[in-house]
């Protein structure tokens, strides 16, 4: 099933690359939560193609309407996370593709086609960076930690989701090496993954921001949890954390 994914991703990698480098209509979803047409016909394009392939999967997208999809045997895809850098010409996109069955981790792909970066997992072989074997950092001091994090949409019309942002960069930044903040949830877990990051956390994530490199994370060896330092549930937590493992204690204790 992996080989058959990634040879569809990576035929919309082609339309993701078309986009990067032409003109874009954008559209509001909301204050800051763009779309746009390249969003939209990857989407179905992947799905038309997913659909047709495995059909004992059903899909959950992003810019669909999934009210009649149940979380069991489901395909998760965000077609550009990133959509803000994609338009921007700021390389820090990808396609997101994560794979359940029975509501349990099977299969991530996260595809970066302007960096020509694929990540791969499948449960129980490894995590893969273009087909070399990824690993987590093995930093355990927390003052040495690179940490990634994002804001969500929300900072601009919900005062106590901002302030809780920005409460928790002030207690954590003096504590860390330094904090990263490039746009993209799906590859930031990648990048903890193959040990560019320490640490990586966000609030308000959605099941398709997340789905596949919560699974890449895990096989390369890193530590997904709630704010509490709890197992992350998709589609109910509205904070995630990641880590190398090694400094995930301090993760929590400093963002509480």
């Amino acid at each position: 099933m992996k080989i058959k994914l990634i040879k569809i991703i990576k035929e919309a990698g082609e339309l993701l690359k078309d986009g990067y480098y032409s003109k874009k209509d954008v559209t509001f979803k909301a204050k800051k939560d763009l779309v746009t047409k390249y969003d939209i016909g990857i989407e179905n394009f992947l799905k038309e193609k997913f659909l047709a392939e495995f059909k004992d999967f059903n899909v959950i997208a992003e810019e669909s309407d999934n009210s009649n999809c149940k979380f069991a045997n489901s395909i998760i895809v965000d077609p550009i996370d990133g959509t803000t850098n994609f338009v921007n010409q700021v390389p820090h996109i990808c396609i997101s593709v994560g794979v359940y069955k029975d509501k349990k981790p099977y299969i991530g792909i996260v595809y970066n086609p302007i960096l020509d970066e694929l990540y791969e997992a499948e449960i129980g072989k490894g995590a893969f960076l273009n087909g070399e074997k990824i690993e987590v950092s093995k930093e355990e001091d927390f003052q040495k930690a690179l940490v990634s994090t994002g804001f969500p949409y929300t900072s601009g019309t919900c005062e106590d989701d901002l302030n809780d942002v920005v409460n928790k960069i002030k207690n954590i930044l003096p504590k860390c090496q330094d904090i990263r903040r490039l746009g993209s949830a799906a590859l930031d877990l990648c990048y903890v993954a193959r040990g560019t990051y320490e640490a990586y956390y966000e609030m308000n994530l959605k099941a398709w921001d997340v789905s596949a490199g919560i699974i890449i994370l895990s096989e390369a060896g890193g530590k997904i949890s709630t704010l509490d330092g709890s197992d992350y549930k998709l589609f109910e937590d509205k904070y995630l954390l990641s880590s190398n493992g090694y400094v995930h204690n301090s993760l929590v204790s400093n963002l509480k």
